[in-house]
């Protein structure tokens, strides 16, 4: 990979890559970090990245950076004994779009992602495999099963009102 076509690599897949991770881990500051890892790593292996491959091996580094920072962040929420957990009151909600953040939030972390790449930014099966390192039906499964938990979770009636 050139020097022009890393800049193009930035230029076009930054934005998606940000977005993709952001719905995931809802943190502006740590979203941007890892889409910055990401980049830093795909500068640092350049010469062995043809450029055709560039958006799958972004999104592969920055699911990979994020999910090795949610393990962390694991690590770290239960070693840390003067946590203090907010008290979670129950908001009721008109906004679709508010309740289906809700639910996705509430997905497993694995059906979170690849439901946002496959429903929010338009993957193939096939891409969400290599993404994930999944194999195809493992992806259909998971991506069935989101949306069957979408769907049951925003047809009920008092998630919505």
């Amino acid at each position: 990979m050139t020097v022009n076509e890393y800049n193009k690599a930035v230029n076009k897949f930054s934005d998606n890559v940000y977005r993709f991770i952001l719905k995931n881990i809802k943190n502006e500051m740590r979203a941007q970090d890892i889409v910055q890892d990401s980049f830093e790593k795909l500068w640092i292996n350049r010469k062995a990245v043809i450029f055709e491959k560039t958006k799958s091996y972004l999104f592969t580094t920055a699911y990979r950076t994020m999910i090795d920072y949610i393990r962390k962040e694991k690590r770290v929420s239960l070693t840390d004994n003067n946590a203090v957990f907010e008290s979670i009151h129950e908001d009721n909600y008109s906004d679709i779009q508010e309740v289906l953040h809700k639910a996705v939030s509430n997905l497993s972390e694995i059906q979170r992602s690849v439901i946002l790449l496959r429903d929010y930014e338009g993957y193939s099966y096939k891409d969400i495999a290599d993404i994930t390192n999944l194999n195809e039906p493992q992806v259909k499964v998971y991506i069935y099963r989101a949306r069957v938990y979408l769907k049951n979770y925003i047809g009920k009636i008092e998630n919505v009102v």
